[in-house]
């Protein structure tokens, strides 16, 4: 289908990989390549199929769209020229291997045809069944589907051994990643064929069985499924949703800005098929989905969805009802000019160094005088690897570290305008901490948690001033994350959440408010995803490095899932998903066994030397 990206390893088999070898003779390389349907997708198809030296047929009736793609291909081209990636010889006999066509019957000589047309069952039940009776016998039907079944597509063919799904990504020319979708029909000859003929393309073939959503979009639409639902409980601003995860996760886009690039009726029609075969309820689509479908607000494609664009088919987000105004709202903050940070471990002293380069003084107090101590030479040993690489100088260097007085007792924080917590993530530690907190701390102090997961409110609860308790939620390593989540509770002062936000501007962090529930905004959406893809592999439909490769690939995640879980440890993520579960008592929030097993074996990722994958170093 055509949908964007939101980056090579071995993967899973396929279902008809593990059949009984064929006795038919193997499938020859396909050369001669038909697209049916120009648009953005079939567009790319035909560009990279050309380009790596296939005569192909582009078939389209609409002439318009025919002449688009031909346009197309001579830009690039041309750009490939200038860039100093081709010759000027190529580019004219990657020309003239393309040529369009209005009628279907142009694919006769095809060796492989690949269909990108409408993503509706019967729109391409009726192209294939078409191409069936027109194509050679030897030929190849691929379907570029990722929401409709290509097991029951290729049951309407008289040759459903070869018959497969060819799930490029937009732009194709650019994406490395094409999942090969063979079904319990296809043969293993036709699946070699195609895999072949994508790695001399340059790609990274993935072979994967046929469900909705296959390996990547099966991940990734859950994931946007749940921002959209997010966003229409108000719970955070599209925003500050799109602005987390971005900084939060290094993604690409946000999730709202990728529905809208996607298309928010195809995001529903995707999220509609995988809800059909899991019955899961995160796939079944937010009502906004079929609100903003119904309203014809489809995202870029109609000039509005999530967010306004400037004209339908534009990139350019222009201001309206939602946007926020420039410059600060509502109450202003309290002064901040002194901070204290309570903890020694990683996260303290990146928070203490944070503070610090931005020109605060800093008190750092410890259960010890000699933890306490450790952690600022610690933070000048992370301050001296800055100016190493040139992104700090010697002399800010020194006065940093100055700034920051280690101390062995909490009192210490007592004439603090700003209090940050950092200990262990334990409900009772917090709160004991918080009552020392309370008693130690100067009145009118701002009183931080960076929780990531625990109720900010019960640890407000814990002193005689929650109003002035708030989530301050850094994300590691804090001297290079820009975003803070500005967690706010029933109790928190409106002056209180202004303050934060404006340190975090002095900090040059980015701030996105939300309210006191389990995850805040990233790991409510994170997590789910990585136990989703947990569940892929405990359900033997694809293999860690196959869904990895997918993820980077095909979504240019910065890191597989996989990946990921074996960086955070696996027991904090189990951690987080019985959070969630807990809070929202969502059946597909449950974590999944594979995961506790894991947990329960000791295999808790790099820390332990085995997670999902072993490590030679612990």
């Amino acid at each position: 289908m055509d949908r964007p990206s939101a980056a090579s390893q071995s993967a899973a088999p396929s279902a008809a990989a593990s059949t009984a070898p064929s006795q038919e003779p193997a499938v020859a390389p396909p050369s001669v390549i038909a697209v049916i349907g120009l648009g953005t997708m079939g567009t790319g198809i035909a560009d990279v199929m050309a380009r790596a030296g296939h005569e192909v047929i582009g078939i389209d009736i609409d002439p318009a769209a025919a002449r688009r793609a031909v346009a197309a291909l001579e830009r690039s081209t041309a750009r490939a020229v200038e860039r100093g990636r081709g010759t000027a010889a190529e580019r004219s006999d990657a020309l003239a291997r393309f040529r369009t066509f209005p009628d279907l019957t142009a694919a006769a000589a095809a060796d492989l045809v690949i269909e990108v047309v409408d993503e509706r069952y019967e729109t391409k039940r009726e192209v294939i069944t078409a191409l069936d009776r027109i194509v050679k016998p030897g030929a190849i039907l691929a379907t570029g589907t990722n929401a409709l079944s290509v097991t029951r597509l290729a049951a309407e063919t008289g040759r459903p051994d070869r018959v497969l799904g060819l799930h490029f990504f937009a732009p194709a020319q650019a994406m490395k990643l094409v999942e090969v979708v063979s079904t319990v029909l296809t043969s293993p000859e036709t699946t070699a064929a195609v895999t072949a003929l994508v790695r001399s393309l340059g790609k990274e073939p993935v072979p994967v069985g046929d469900r909705p959503g296959f390996i990547a979009d099966g991940l990734l639409f859950g994931y946007l499924n749940q921002a959209a639902a997010m966003y229409e409980a108000r719970y955070a601003t599209r925003e500050d949703i799109d602005a987390a995860m971005r900084l939060g996760c290094g993604l690409p886009m946000g999730p709202l800005a990728l529905l809208d690039l996607i298309g928010v009726d195809t995001a529903t029609t995707v999220l509609d098929a995988m809800y059909e075969a899991s019955k899961d309820r995160l796939h079944a689509p937010a009502p906004v989905l079929r609100q903003l479908s119904a309203a014809g607000l489809l995202g870029r494609k109609s000039g509005r969805g999530f967010y306004s664009y400037e004209a339908p088919g534009g990139s350019v987000v222009v201001p309206d009802a939602e946007t926020p105004a420039d410059g600060p709202s509502g109450n202003g903050g309290r002064t901040v000019r002194s901070v204290g940070v309570a903890g020694s471990g990683t996260m303290a002293t990146g928070i203490a160094e944070v503070f610090a380069k931005a020109g605060f003084p800093v008190q750092l107090a410890a259960r010890t005088q000699e933890k306490a101590e450790q952690a600022v030479a610690r933070l000048a040993k992370s301050l001296d690897r800055s100016v190493a690489r040139g992104r700090l100088d010697a002399e800010r260097r020194d006065a940093a570290v100055a700034l920051v007085t280690p101390a062995a007792s909490y009192d210490a924080l007592g004439q603090a305008d700003l209090v940050v917590e950092a200990v262990t993530e334990d409900l009772f530690v917090k709160q004991q901490l918080f009552r020392i907190l309370d008693k130690v701390c100067k009145p009118g102090a701002v009183l931080a948690t960076t929780t990531s997961s625990l109720p900010v409110v019960a640890i407000a609860r814990a002193t005689e001033r929650p109003q002035d308790v708030v989530g301050m939620h850094f994300f590691n390593p804090a001297p290079a994350m820009k975003l803070v989540e500005v967690v706010h509770t029933v109790l928190t002062a409106d002056e209180v959440r202004a303050t934060v936000r404006e340190v975090c501007g002095t900090l040059r962090k980015h701030p996105v408010d939300c309210g006191d529930r389990a995850g805040f905004i990233v790991n409510a959406l994170l997590f789910p995803y990585l136990n989703n893809a947990v569940k892929m592999v405990q359900d033997h439909y694809a293999s860690v490095e196959a869904i990895d490769a997918a993820m980077k690939l095909g979504g240019g995640y910065p890191m597989g899932p996989f990946e990921l879980l074996d960086v955070v440890g696996l027991d904090v993520s189990l951690a987080i998903e019985q959070v969630l579960h807990e809070e929202f008592r969502d059946p597909g929030l449950a974590p999944a066994p594979l995961l506790e097993h894991l947990v329960s074996a000791g295999c808790l990722g790099r820390k332990t030397g085995r997670g999902f994958r072993e490590y030679a170093h612990r």
